[in-house]
């Protein structure tokens, strides 16, 4: 095994499974002129939000009128999907547009060691499509200010730098290659000593965002990650809730410190929307509202409206999740759509697609679509594509919990239309579930539809063993 070479894999290895070839989107290499009447667009990824913690999607935890004001100002998507049910990869799927088993991230990015037994990278190629260097490229101003997650921390040093992926300004947490000292005081996500408190970062990056907006709302136009660590655990809303838990068990997973916690996420939502009116540049502002995978805990599904699954599940309480857009130039408000399936990996080609600049790929094929016309308005239709995931090959061998809330599951998923399979790289528990009438995935008809089951598992077998498992030998060290 050669363990000195990170996973360099072929251009667009899962195009030519993907129900189809996907057209190429050509690197474009010169800058681009910048137009001011461009948009600004930001996009707020947050962290381990569940399908329904929000009201628009069925939650009632608290009053959410922030969030849902996205909504209700422009389009909310009931069938959207992350790249993966987990932080790193579900990071890069958005990134690059492409399905993050081909940049050999396969779970989330840890030490050394555990990245290796993983059989992952310790951070994402700086050669890969990245979203922010087409912006960058095509004279926006481009910032990141949140999680990143995406190469750095604990025993990572080696990783690149954030402005090598497009990025002008960041400020990031400590799953990142330059912490922000202010929130990372210590070698670990957070701690007593941090000068910004647990419950003050999200209104701390909010700030950071404001005031990239604000500096640059006279010249260029601006590309934004606002990528809090809300609604990651721990659930510390206040410093007294601090001092009441910190010595008791599971008390930071509580639902009576997760529900101030999205109240206070709520709030700066608003102060967000409410900035973007006061510097006068809400009107051509797009802002997207998501989330990197579903929610863990799930308060018994409660956070997914009932959806099957939670973090870590390719169920759709894993990977299904809120997405929301407002533009008020050009949306118009007030929409629901229930019918287009979209992806994460679409968001690269169909920002680009809105502020009418060319995508920079590097010669690499992107996985997602355009589907700038849905997040207009003005189409309203299903997929023309199949979709794949991959997540915990380690788990495959070891048995399945016994637990009603399906914290576990088959490592490979396919969607296709209306027919979803799950099932293990090895071809064991395969499940066919059809999500128009079945969307809680409660009744598996793979033996009802054999021949659909055994044509979708083959794909689904095939998609992984073309994207991750021929490049399974070419790791980087692992720790000494």
């Amino acid at each position: 095994m050669n363990k000195n070479v990170m996973i360099k894999l072929p251009l667009a290895v899962s195009a030519a499974l993907a129900a189809g070839s996907c057209s190429k989107v050509l690197a474009a290499g010169k800058n681009q002129p910048t137009v001011k009447s461009r948009p600004n667009i930001i996009i707020i990824y947050s962290d381990d939000f569940g399908y329904s913690d929000i009201n628009l999607y069925g939650g009632n935890f608290c009053p959410t009128p922030n969030m849902d004001r996205i909504g209700k100002e422009g389009i909310q998507f009931n069938q959207y999907y992350s790249a993966c049910p987990i932080s790193s990869p579900s990071r890069v799927g958005m990134t690059t547009g492409m399905y993050p088993t081909q940049w050999g991230i396969t779970t989330f990015l840890n030490d050394r060691k555990a990245n290796y037994n993983n059989k992952s990278n310790d951070y994402l190629l700086t050669d890969a499509p990245a979203v922010a260097r087409s912006f960058q490229a095509a004279g926006y101003a481009t910032g990141h200010f949140g999680k990143w997650h995406m190469g750095g921390g604990r025993d990572v040093k080696d990783m690149p730098q954030i402005t090598e992926y497009g990025f002008d300004e960041y400020v990031s947490t400590w799953e990142s290659p330059d912490p922000d000292p202010r929130i990372t005081a210590s070698n670990w996500i957070w701690c007593d000593d941090d000068e910004i408190k647990r419950w003050d970062r999200t209104a701390y990056f909010v700030d950071k965002t404001l005031a990239f907006l604000e500096k640059n709302k006279n010249g260029k136009p601006c590309y934004i990650h606002l990528w809090p660590d809300d609604m990651h655990t721990p659930y510390v809303p206040n410093q007294k809730a601090y001092d009441e838990g910190h010595d008791k068990k599971g008390a930071f997973d509580a639902k009576q410190n997760f529900i101030p916690v999205l109240a206070e996420y709520d709030r700066q939502i608003g102060r967000l929307l409410d900035g973007l009116e006061k510097l006068g540049i809400a009107e051509n502002t797009i802002v997207i509202f998501t989330s990197d995978n579903g929610p863990n805990p799930s308060y018994k599904n409660a956070r997914t409206d009932g959806l099957r699954g939670q973090k870590g599940t390719l169920y759709e309480g894993g990977i299904r999740l809120p997405f929301l857009i407002r533009w008020p130039a050009k949306i118009k408000p007030g929409q629901v759509n229930d019918e287009t399936v979209l992806c994460s990996i679409d968001i690269f080609p169909t920002v680009c697609a809105l502020a009418g600049i060319t995508p920079v790929t590097n010669g690499y094929t992107l996985d997602g679509l355009d589907m700038s016309k849905h997040l207009l308005g003005s189409q309203n239709r299903k997929r023309g594509r199949a979709m794949f995931w991959e997540f915990g090959q380690h788990f495959v061998g070891q048995p399945y919990p016994n637990n009603p809330y399906h914290t576990r599951s088959p490592n490979i998923a396919m969607r296709d239309g209306d027919w979803k399979c799950i099932v293990n790289y090895d071809g064991s528990h395969l499940e066919l579930y059809n999500i128009k009438t079945d969307k809680f995935e409660t009744t598996n008809v793979a033996e009802t539809y054999p021949k659909v089951a055994e044509k979708m598992s083959k794909q689904c077998i095939e998609w992984f063993n073309l994207n991750f498992r021929r490049y399974a030998g070419e790791l980087r060290n692992p720790a000494k």
